[in-house]
Formats: C-alpha cells, structure tokens, sequence
C-alpha cells in the first residue's frame, strides 16, 4: 500500500491553518485540483475534481483537535489523508500522510501533485490571512 507524507510550515498560528482544514467548503481556495464541494453534514461532503468535473466524489471528515489532526477518507476510492498541525513557536507546522489503497495505487503520483499544491495553497492562504492581505 502506498504512503506518502509532505510536510511545509506556515507564518501563521495553529488556529488560522485548522479553520482552513476544518472547512471543506473552503477547500477550493487552496486544495489544487478541487473545483466544488458540498457539505453534505457533519463529518461528510462531496467534491468535484477539475480533472473529473461530473463524478461526484463522497468524502468523511474526521477531526481530533487535542492531536491536531484532521482526517479525510474518500469513499469513493481507498484514499486517506491525514492533515496534522503543530505549533511552531508563532508558526504552524503541517503535514500531510496519504496512504493509497491498492485500489487506487495507480493515482498515487496524481495524488502526491495534487497534495504538493494543496499544501503550497494551504500555507499561502492562511499565511494571507493571517497579515490581512488581500488575495
């Protein structure tokens, strides 16, 4: 079973980064790749790739903030992403581990593009508004 982890840090306070993760409505502004969501309920919603734009993909979202982690399961395929943050002095750490299911191994450098710019966008973007620059 593939595992990846990235990890990038953000000039920004814990709190700022888990508003971004905790929201999947807000996914699109940063997670390249994710055109649509639509919170479906507590802990679900579903989301439209670019690449896929009529395939709707159900996602579960779990999140522990006494760790710091928030994990999404694609229902769909045997895909989960685990998002862990920490603070850093004033700073958030992040990182993200996918583990790919044999099913969807052949997504897995997909996945790890698609990650890449997730994480670049995630810092960005807290980072923006953690200064309150504009976008």
């Amino acid at each position: 079973m593939p595992v990846f982890t990235l990890s990038g840090t953000a000039d920004a306070p814990v709190e700022d980064v888990w508003k971004l993760l905790f929201d999947p409505s807000r996914f699109p502004e940063w997670w390249s790749g994710i055109e649509t969501v639509e919170v479906d309920g507590p802990g679900s919603y579903t989301q439209w790739l670019s690449a896929y734009p009529d395939f709707p993909m159900p996602q579960a979202l779990r999140s522990d903030r006494s760790s710091g982690r928030i994990t999404i399961s694609c229902q769909v395929r045997d895909v989960d992403i685990a998002w862990r943050l920490a603070a850093d002095g004033p700073r958030a750490a992040v990182e993200v581990q996918v583990t790919v299911g044999e099913s969807a191994a052949d997504r897995t450098e997909m996945l790890r593009g698609m990650l890449t710019g997730a994480m670049a966008g995630l810092v960005a973007l807290a980072e923006r508004e953690h200064s309150g620059a504009a976008p």
